[in-house]
């Protein structure tokens, strides 16, 4: 596969990348490295040393004004994130709070993660989000945020997005990232979404802890100077770089849907499995609330999101239909092969009178089977 334009990429300079042997694809509207040439290698460090992956193809977004927390309460599903909390020596303590934007309708606008911004005595909000989400996020969020109120700034091309992963990640953040200024069991001890903070200004760091894929794994938000510095530094003392074929396969592993992938502006959010994680079912009112309610409380969706571990064979296309006795009764929307599992796994929507073990065939009434499985972290490989 050849190398994509270097215009085109986004996040480190491509040189970086071509350095350590990138190959690029197109996922997503984004054009990132797919692997770094053997991404069995790139596994085995994933889930056994340390592997670093530039997600900067994701969005960052700066929400600042007179009332931004309170102006987007209404617009969130989650929890709104609380004011940084000082750490004893130095540094903060904050937690990025996971949440979606909905249409009226209940539909996806995007996931996200929010979390409070680089100053700590402002009320400004720092956003975390899908590339492939960002175009229709503003242009939603420009509709129901008054600018008297809170404005919205792409800060996109002046940070970058990290991920350190593997049970050594900790000891390599410790080291190259935070001088050892925070302790290896400091950062094994966050609980998903909760960060740390060291730095002000363009030298601020956070390192978020993040439950997205089935092996330890931590996401540093930095300056966009900083994401090179430390991606170098961490290559050179053994990290193994990771493209997005990897990381897929440990997403899926973990049972996380993606945007773009596996939902979008046509899913409605109690679909997909991650009600419990995004919606804060005791604060006020938010966009496409009632729907959510109603269906909690009193219905049902016609689908939902399942794990499927599929027969032996080839692996199947990431929109192969599923059928049910006959009937078609879903579709595939992320396939990998999976070195943990021992075989072929998924993620789709499978209609809710398919039950959890029964099978379904993929492709064709005939074809190869998959057992349908509920979603956890840990449901492919259990």
């Amino acid at each position: 596969m050849a190398l994509a334009s270097k215009a085109e990429v986004r996040g480190l300079q491509p040189r970086d990348h071509e350095a350590a042997g990138a190959l690029f694809t197109r996922v997503r509207e984004s054009e990132m490295p797919r692997h770094y040439g053997d991404p069995t290698e790139e596994y085995d460090a994933a889930i056994r040393s340390v592997a670093v992956r530039d997600r900067s193809h994701r969005s960052r977004l700066l929400v600042r004004g007179s009332a931004p927390v309170e102006t987007l309460t209404g617009v969130f599903t989650g929890q709104m994130p609380s004011a940084l909390e000082p750490l004893d020596g130095a540094g903060m303590k904050g937690v990025a709070q996971y949440s979606a934007v909905l249409t009226a309708k209940g539909k996806m606008v995007a996931d996200l993660r929010i979390m409070r911004g680089p100053e700590s005595e402002d009320d400004s909000l720092f956003l975390d989000i899908p590339g492939s989400a960002t175009k229709s996020l503003v242009k939603h969020l420009g509709r129901c945020v008054p600018p008297r109120l809170a404005t919205i700034d792409n800060v996109s091309n002046e940070t970058g997005l990290l991920a350190v992963l593997g049970p050594e990640g900790a000891p390599a953040i410790s080291e190259f990232v935070r001088d050892r200024h925070v302790s290896i069991d400091s950062l094994m001890g966050l609980g998903e979404g909760e960060f740390l903070v060291s730095g002000t200004g363009v030298d601020q760091v956070r390192v978020v802890k993040t439950l997205e894929v089935n092996t330890p794994a931590w996401d540093l938000f930095v300056s966009d100077k900083q994401a090179t510095v430390l991606w170098r530094k961490l290559i050179h003392h053994g990290a193994k770089p990771i493209g997005v074929s990897v990381w897929d396969v440990l997403r899926v592993e973990a049972g996380r849907p993606a945007y773009g992938q596996d939902m979008d502006d046509s899913t409605i959010l109690s679909e997909t499995g991650i009600v419990d994680r995004a919606v804060d079912h005791n604060k006020g009112c938010y966009t496409g609330q009632e729907v959510i309610v109603r269906i909690r409380d009193r219905g049902h969706v016609n689908r939902s999101l399942r794990g499927l571990l599929l027969a032996d064979g080839p692996i199947p296309k990431s929109n192969a239909e599923l059928f049910y006795d006959g009937r078609a009764a879903g579709h595939i929307t992320s396939v990998v092969e999976s070195p943990r599992s021992g075989g072929g796994i998924a993620l789709g929507y499978v209609r809710k009178e398919v039950l959890m073990g029964e099978r379904v065939a993929v492709a064709s009434p005939d074809g190869p089977t998959a057992e349908v499985r509920n979603l956890s972290s840990n449901w492919a490989l259990s």
